[in-house]
């Protein structure tokens, strides 16, 4: 064992890890039934996660997400008094369907805990460790990335339609006459929809090529900002990914230089036992819980956002939104037993007609034309 490695751990962690002498007689004692309770737990909670992401995904393009929301309404109204059900209603409509800083506001606290506990956790101790230091500030440096997208990303116009610019919209995407009726007007905003166009309850305007409205940046993501949202949207996925493996890198480092793979405990049967992966997670976590905790943030943060900017980069490649993705009528969509169409609808094919090759597609999001052609007409 390395007595250098553990003095310095017992400096830098205020006697977090103890001696190799002290750890073998911990491991003897601790319970190996109450040890695999938080993992057990854990996966549990990651596995129902991603189960109920994926159900909604799916549920989301059938009516079967609004039958369970109403049923589930209707049984929390027999149970919850109805102040507090007014109460919830205002606070839902009041953060999901009107324009404030909630989201934004949570988001930066967020960033700035994960942060500050990677500073005062990991980057003291990676240090001293001789990681090397391009590693170590690289979340920084995308970090600064982040933020500045992030901003662009909030204060863009996103392509709001105007009576101003309502003739430039109308001729800049063709109408398919499926999903964009060439006549169709708007009855709130009283203007002629352009293609690829909606209006956003939240943000009372029309957008043109409309994507979404993101509570995060507490905006509508269109034409013009789609670009700044993709970039934020990807280097934010890598800063949580990159703190994950200089977290696992750290521990498994401290694993190897102090042999704790190498330790028996005893089980509840009396017998000794060869510490295994599950266990060894378990001890890391009694030992540098705000560590592991950190990691398991991450990981699971990396996973949800590496996931949404696959999506956002297929939707990007193949030119589409993410407002005709969920409108639209895809083969996969048919195929999932879980969608059931009436047998009265008629189905209507929809085609990408926007479509016209990776690179083009994507200098159309990049390099988006209308800014150019409005600054003429001024």
């Amino acid at each position: 064992m390395n007595s250098f490695w553990f003095d310095y751990l017992k400096f830098q962690s205020r006697s977090r890890i103890l001696s190799a002498k002290s750890q073998s007689n911990h491991f003897q004692f601790l319970n190996t039934a109450t040890m695999m309770d938080f993992l057990i737990l854990f996966l549990f909670y990651l596995v129902f996660m991603l189960v109920s992401v994926v159900m909604v995904c799916i549920c989301s393009k059938t009516n079967h997400l609004k039958g369970l929301v109403q049923g589930g309404t209707q049984i929390c109204s027999c149970i919850i008094p109805e102040c507090i059900q007014r109460a919830l209603r205002k606070l839902l409509h009041y953060l999901f369907h009107t324009r404030n800083h909630a989201f934004i506001i949570l988001h930066l606290v967020l960033q700035g805990t994960v942060y500050t506990e990677y500073t005062w956790e990991i980057f003291g101790y990676c240090q001293e460790l001789e990681f090397s230091l391009y590693y170590l500030l690289l979340p920084y440096l995308l970090l600064i990335i982040c933020l500045i997208f992030f901003t662009l990303t909030c204060l863009t116009n996103p392509g709001t339609i105007t009576k101003e610019n309502e003739l430039l919209f109308l001729q800049v995407y063709e109408f398919d006459e499926v999903m964009f009726p060439k006549n169709a007007r708007c009855s709130t905003c009283d203007l002629r929809k352009p293609a690829r166009s909606k209006h956003c309850s939240v943000c009372n305007w029309c957008v043109h090529r409309f994507d979404h409205h993101c509570v995060w940046v507490n905006t509508c993501i269109g034409a013009w900002n789609t670009r700044y949202f993709l970039i934020y949207l990807l280097t934010l996925t890598a800063s949580a990914a990159i703190m994950a493996i200089i977290s696992t890198m750290f521990l498994v480092r401290l694993v190897t230089m102090s042999d704790l793979y190498q330790e028996t405990y005893i089980d509840d049967l009396g017998h000794s036992q060869a510490v295994d992966t599950a266990f060894l997670i378990q001890y890391l976590f009694l030992t540098f819980p705000r560590i592991v905790f950190l990691l398991g943030f991450v990981m699971v943060l990396s996973f949800l956002l590496g996931g949404y900017l696959c999506f956002a980069l297929y939707l990007a490649a193949t030119n589409q939104t993410t407002n005709e993705w969920y409108k639209g009528d895809w083969g996969w969509c048919q195929l999932c037993p879980v969608v059931v169409r009436p047998p009265s609808a008629e189905p209507q094919i929809y085609q990408n007609i926007h479509s016209h090759g990776l690179w083009s597609n994507l200098r159309e999001i990049f390099l988006p034309a209308v800014p150019y052609y409005e600054r003429k007409k001024k």
